[in-house]
Parts: C-alpha cells; sequence; structure tokens
C-alpha cells in the first residue's frame, strides 16, 4: 500500500533542511576548535544548549498543535525560523555568535519537531506507521549524508573556505519551507469542533500510558549513550583527518543510516519490535568500542558505520511507540514530552562526552557511552 502523499512531502522538507543543516554542521566543530579557538568542552556545551532549546521548544509546540488541534502552522513556523537564521553562520566570528545562531536555530527544530511527528500519525493508517516513519528518517537521513558531501565538495573546491560552505547552505532551507507552504495539507480531522483545554495539565499527563513512560525512560537512557554526533567529527581529526575531509566521517554514518531506516521501519510493522530495539543498543555497544579503540581513520569510519545502523534500527521505532502508546488527541504533547526528556539527555551526554574527552581523552568519551548503552539493555531485557 503507497505511503500518503503528506509523508512523501513531510520527507522532502526533512531532506532539504538536513541538506542545509549538515553542510554547516559537518564543520562546525572544527571550524570552532581550528578557527575561533574553542575547546572540545566548548563544543560539548555548545551542542547541549542548542538540543536541550530545541527540547524545550517541542514540549510546548506539541501540546499547542494538540491545543488548536493544527500543526502545519507550527511545522511552518518552525522550518521558516530555521532557514531565516542559516545566514548567522556565515556571520559568525565569536564563540558567543555561534551559540546564539545555534541557539535560534534549534528553536525552530523545537517548534516544528512534535507537531511534524504528530501530523504523520494523523495522516497515516496505523498499520503503515513502521513504515512512514521509517521514510521520513531514511530522506531526512539522505539530506543528512548528501550535505558533508557536499560540503567537502565545496571545501576541496574553495581552499577550504568555511564561510562559503554556509552561505550556500542558505539555498536548500529555503526550498524546504516552499514544500511545506505548497505540497503539505493537513487533515481535518485533527481540528477540535470544541476548543479543548490547554494539554499541559496534571490530568492529561496522566492519560499518558505507562507503556509511553516507559518508552521516554528507555530512549533517554539511550541519549546518555549516544551524545552529539559532533564527536565522531572531532575523533576523525583526532587520528589525524584533515579539515577538508571530516565530513567523511558523517557522510558514511548518514549513508548507512538512510540505507537501513526504512526496511527497519517495514521489519517494525510486521516484527518483533523489542528484538529490533535490543539489536540497536547492541549495535550501539559496538560503535562506541570501535570508537573508543580507533588509531586510524577507517577504523573511525567503521565506528561511524555501526552507528549509523545502530539509528537506522532505532530512531523511527522509538517514534513508532510513542504514537501508538499516546491517545490521538495528545499526540503532539507525547512527541514533546518525548523529545524534552531525550533532549536534556543529550545536554547532560554531551557535556559529560566534553569534560571526559578534555579531562581523560578520546577512548573514555566512547567507552562512557558504552557502558550508557550496557545500562540501556539491561533494562529493555529486564522489561517483558
Amino acid at each position: 500500500m503507497r505511503l500518503p502523499q503528506g509523508v512523501i512531502a513531510l520527507g522532502l522538507v526533512s531532506l532539504f533542511m538536513d541538506l542545509s543543516s549538515e553542510m554547516i554542521h559537518s564543520l562546525l566543530p572544527v571550524f570552532l576548535v581550528t578557527v575561533l579557538g574553542a575547546s572540545a568542552m566548548s563544543v560539548g556545551v555548545i551542542e547541549g544548549i542548542a538540543e536541550a532549546t530545541a527540547a524545550m521548544a517541542k514540549v510546548f509546540s506539541g501540546a499547542v498543535s494538540d491545543w488548536f488541534g493544527r500543526r502545519k502552522p507550527l511545522v511552518l513556523l518552525g522550518y521558516g525560523m530555521a532557514a531565516l537564521t542559516k545566514p548567522l553562520f556565515p556571520l559568525a566570528n565569536s564563540i558567543g555568535a555561534i551559540l546564539m545562531a545555534r541557539f535560534l536555530d534549534r528553536i525552530g527544530k523545537g517548534i516544528r519537531g512534535a507537531p511534524r511527528d504528530a501530523l504523520i500519525a494523523d495522516i497515516t493508517p496505523e498499520a503503515q506507521r513502521g513504515a512512514a516513519y521509517g521514510l521520513r528518517q531514511s530522506m531526512d537521513t539522505v539530506g543528512a549524508f548528501a550535505g558533508p558531501l557536499v560540503a567537502m565538495a565545496l571545501m576541496a573546491a574553495s581552499g577550504d573556505n568555511f564561510r562559503l560552505v554556509f552561505w550556500v547552505a542558505v539555498v536548500p532551507a529555503v526550498l524546504c519551507v516552499l514544500i511545506i507552504a505548497f505540497g503539505v495539507d493537513e487533515p481535518d480531522a485533527t481540528r477540535p469542533a470544541v476548543q479543548p483545554r490547554f494539554p499541559i495539565t496534571r490530568d492529561s499527563l496522566a492519560r499518558l500510558p505507562s507503556r509511553y513512560w516507559w518508552v521516554v525512560g528507555f530512549a533517554a537512557v539511550l541519549t546518555l549513550a549516544r551524545f552529539s554526533e559532533a564527536f565522531l567529527l572531532l575523533r576523525a581529526e583526532n587520528v589525524g583527518l584533515a579539515a577538508t575531509w571530516v565530513p567523511l566521517i558523517l557522510i558514511i554514518m548518514n549513508g548507512v543510516y538512510a540505507a537501513s531506516a526504512y526496511p527497519f521501519g517495514r521489519l517494525s510493522d510486521s516484527g518483533s519490535r523489542r528484538a529490533l530495539l535490543v539489536w540497536g543498543v547492541l549495535l550501539l555497544i559496538a560503535a562506541d568500542i570501535t570508537l573508543a579503540l580507533a588509531a586510524h581513520v577507517w577504523t573511525v569510519g567503521l565506528g561511524a558505520a555501526i552507528w549509523g545502523l545502530h539509528m537506522g534500527a532505532t530512531q523511527g521505532l522509538l517514534s513508532t511507540l510513542v504514537a501508538e502508546a499516546a491517545p490521538a488527541d495528545l499526540r503532539g504533547t507525547a512527541f514533546g514530552v518525548f523529545n524534552l526528556v531525550s533532549s536534556a539527555a543529550l545536554l547532560a551526554a554531551s557535556v559529560i562526552a566534553g569534560s571526559l574527552w578534555t579531562l581523560v581523552g578520546p577512548a573514555m568519551t566512547f567507552f562512557a557511552g558504552a557502558a550508557f548503552s550496557a545500562i540501556a539493555l539491561l533494562g529493555l531485557i529486564w522489561r517483558r
């Protein structure tokens, strides 16, 4: 059965925005360290604050979309805001300016994230949701794959001109806003006849079942093990990869992620989701250990590939589990809370990773990730 047109359109939106974002983010850690003189700890703090900011916006935007019964206006606002902040990166001349740009960009991401995920559930039959989230994640990751590739080509052609790459990244961000405006329709079923109460209340949250809260807790522990991907890029630079070729690591990771997300999504619709989660956590443990022991660029590439396979197995599946566990009128709130908790965990993970990197060394950063992954695995095995 063919997936709804709106799912495909939202996939294209994710593709173009990730193309834009990853052209910047694949170079940003190295730009911060080599051009602006930031430390690895500073990179961790910036990434953590940025993602935590997105999380705070997600919980409120998801609740607002439930309250009004409208998702598309918030999706358009979030992507539009992200597009408007893209020129701030090539104009930045200090660590503070980069932090501000990331802060505003992530607010846009936070505004769009939960309403978009809830909208996918609204327009997709239940039997196809795993495939729908897998397809969106796959197309999102195609953009994440292409972004570093374009960035690397532009860096090689321009003699490592970081700011030129950041300017080019503005174009696909504008395209994704146009697709939302003209290519995504919202079903009337999401618009309530009677204005409900604002959903962030004790009574509303109490309606979210225990299996939903278990997914939230599991994802939080797993996020502690999967800190910012900026540290994969720093690991590549640490073992001797030149700045021009550092985006190759994200190309490898996102290539595997893009190729695996949709097949894993379809598998989750027809197979054991618990078994798929177990394999996903085992893959993250393997990736962390590989990256901890890496002494050559090819080993970092192997670790990044395994990391991408883990993402393909788990990310769409976790979204599917949230959509299934939440009542239809609280889906936006459920995705917002889920993303808030996960992003708070990412803030903690990125600060911990940056601290371990600075104080102990790169290997301990990834060994700590493997330890958190093992804790998540024990919790998954314990829960029947």
